[in-house]
């Protein structure tokens, strides 16, 4: 083992959750000092050297000895507790739905990530280093409603293209940090349930560097996932799509072994359920109480059969499209996937193949709103009815003017960070963009731009009736 200077950054993750259950995960990350005294984080290939261990986070993580997880009532009773030394993570069961608990982890009878927490901060010497940043975890939750039971008022958060990364010393870097304090403020403040991911969960490169090759190792994920949402995803789960930069349509690698693991896509989708189809492919349901269901969708590139060329169009995702889609009912059913069916670019034109493939689905369920990523900005776009919501701008950002307006639909645009605030009450949904908080820690909203120039206030308001 190696004899440097290391500093071992734990973390607690709020994997999944349900109204009756939860997956809690914890881990951690590992660094060293470096010759300039700046610490850098140890690449996975030089864990077993360094640190005496394989891998650190992921469902398969080896454990880091015996932990008990404890769910607490406000009172302070046990609602659950379960223990392993098999891994690091469990699903605490046995839960009431729309309860609110907190929860804590221990292993090997000390409390996990009970301290200060070490995070990238602003270094005197310019850029950024490790060092303690003043915060804590509050760990609790709010068990969802019964699925047989009225959806009552709910609000999530949709948000897509944001791991760049906060340990380089650039403004897409500076855009994920402040995009990030906006998630864990309405976390923390405004009841935000859980988050839809609309894909390219992971762009950074080795130890910093944002590049096309990212997503691919473990260390890639701390300061583009754990660390900026840190606080965020101890309190609510994320809910992930898959992006072209998380397999192998734009990068060299193919990274989707590791978003299934670290996402813990197995234990969270894989039982056998009709709610989900996957591995390969990452399609699954969601249902809040008995009236909002939201379906992730993967428009990525099959890479296991060559006579298919999207995931979508696979007969055994088609057999979960058609089970998903296939009654109309009155209720929300929204549709999320990285790739958008319309779009005005600046990148990016309406993808013909989700529009033949995907709409009569659509059409079939009477869905009313479609939410995707991938193009660098904010887009609305109103076609038969529908409401199509590009939100991709968490972290990257494109400030050039589309130019086609017209073949998308297009009624709003912004070239902004954001993400989206979705506050779903009874028949109508409202979409708000935000681009950061006030001075006083208020959430700052995003205003818009119709393709004539003329400005949309938010929110955008979108009814089921």
């Amino acid at each position: 083992m190696s004899s440097a200077e290391i500093h071992r950054e734990p973390f607690i993750h709020l994997v999944d959750l349900a109204h009756d259950r939860a997956l809690i995960a914890w881990g951690a990350f590992y660094f060293e000092r470096t010759e300039r005294s700046r610490w850098e984080i140890v690449d996975d290939e030089q864990l077993s050297a360094k640190v005496g261990r394989r891998t650190c986070i992921g469902a398969t993580a080896e454990p880091f000895g015996h932990a008990t997880v404890q769910v607490l009532t406000p009172d302070g009773k046990i609602a659950a507790e379960t223990s392993t030394e098999e891994r690091a993570w469990v699903w605490a069961e046995g839960l009431e739905p729309e309860t609110d608990y907190r929860y804590r982890v221990e292993v090997d009878g000390e409390e996990w990530a009970a301290g200060e927490l070490w995070d990238w901060v602003a270094s005197e010497r310019g850029g950024y280093d490790l060092a303690p940043a003043g915060r804590r975890y509050d760990l609790r939750f709010r068990t969802w409603p019964n699925p047989d039971n009225p959806t009552p008022p709910v609000r999530f958060v949709a948000m897509g293209d944001y791991g760049v990364g906060m340990r380089a010393d650039a403004e897409s870097s500076r855009r994920q940090r402040r995009i990030a304090d906006v998630l864990e403020r309405l976390v923390a403040d405004h009841d935000v349930r859980f988050v839809l991911s609309l894909g390219d969960n992971i762009y950074q490169g080795e130890q910093g560097r944002v590049d096309q090759e990212g997503g691919g190792e473990d260390d890639d994920w701390y300061s583009s996932f754990f660390q900026p949402y840190r606080l965020a995803i101890a309190r609510v789960p994320i809910f992930p799509a898959i992006g072209n930069h998380d397999s192998a349509d734009t990068e060299g690698s193919d990274d989707r072994a590791e978003m299934e693991d670290n996402f813990h896509i197995q234990e969270r989708f894989h039982h056998g359920l009709e709610t989900a189809s996957v591995m390969p492919g990452l399609f699954y349901r969601l249902r809040y109480g008995a009236d909002l269901e939201l379906a992730c969708l993967d428009t990525s590139l099959d890479s296991e059969h060559k006579e298919i060329h999207r995931y979508f169009q696979a007969p055994k995702h088609q057999e979960w499209l058609r089970s998903t889609f296939g009654r109309r009912a009155d209720r929300w059913l929204i549709p999320y996937s990285h790739h958008p069916v319309y779009t005005a670019g600046p990148n990016h034109q309406n993808d013909e193949e989700m529009r033949d493939a995907l709409e009569p689905f659509f059409d079939a369920a009477d869905v009313r709103l479609v939410l995707a990523g991938h193009e660098h900005n904010f887009q609305v776009s109103e076609v038969g009815g529908r409401t199509y919501v590009v939100s991709g701008a968490a972290g990257q950002l494109d400030e050039k003017v589309p130019g086609g307006f017209t073949d998308a639909y297009t009624t709003a645009w912004g070239a902004q960070a954001h993400l989206l605030l979705i506050d779903i009450d009874g028949s109508q949904a409202t979409v708000t963009p935000i681009g950061g908080l006030l001075d006083d820690g208020r959430i700052h909203l995003m205003t818009a731009l119709t393709p004539r120039n003329e400005l949309v206030e938010p929110p955008l308001r979108v009814r089921l009736d």
